[in-house]
């Protein structure tokens, strides 16, 4: 099944302090880490969505704007799905080094025509390193025009609508999700 991919970066990454992308993680900045992942599962297009289009782009991986008005990372998701082409789109947060491309690709394994796939912990769904469906980007535009802008609240009814099946989180997998928000999360031995 074809396939893009999409790294979200469009965060402010205010408890943070400075800008997540461009942070170390093992001697690399982290959007060179992830942008490896995803290319490790040979997507066919490689999109960054942000706010602006981040100055360590890589010129094969296209920019994509948030959709405005910004509502995190519904806006990032709802415009990539907008301009891929491919049957799915691949997530992944920039700021989850730990997410692996062995696992995205297990994840792969069980997407369907029409239905992606969402990892879930403790019934909590992990809508930043998923797989949608292309046919979902009205569900996602949709969502930025009502009330509720919690990507929770859509996955639940998108996984209701069978749009998108549940994986389960094994206890092994679930540091596959740890991200960095604050600057005493890159103090682990793993980070260095």
């Amino acid at each position: 099944m074809s396939l893009s991919a999409v790294l979200l970066a469009g965060g402010k990454s205010s408890r943070m302090g400075v800008d997540k992308a461009t942070l170390l993680f093992r001697r690399r900045p982290l959007w060179r880490h992830q942008l490896e992942t995803l290319g490790n599962l040979k997507p066919d297009r490689i999109f960054v969505s942000a706010q602006v289009d981040p100055a360590w782009r890589p010129a094969d991986v296209e920019f994509v704007a948030d959709v405005q008005p910004s509502r995190g990372p519904l806006s990032g998701i709802a415009a990539a799905l907008s301009r891929t082409r491919n049957a799915h789109l691949i997530v992944l947060a920039i700021d989850m080094p730990f997410m692996t491309h062995d696992y995205l690709g297990a994840l792969r394994q069980r997407v369907s025509p029409g239905c992606g796939v969402v990892p879930i912990i403790e019934d909590r769904a992990e809508p930043l390193a998923a797989i949608y469906p292309q046919e979902l980007a009205a569900h996602f535009v949709d969502a930025m025009c009502g009330n509720d802008f919690s990507l929770q609240s859509l996955l639940r009814k998108l996984m209701n609508a069978r749009k998108v099946r549940r994986v389960t989180v094994s206890e092994n997998e679930k540091h596959f999700f740890r991200n960095l928000n604050q600057p005493g999360d890159l103090d682990t031995p793993s980070c260095s």
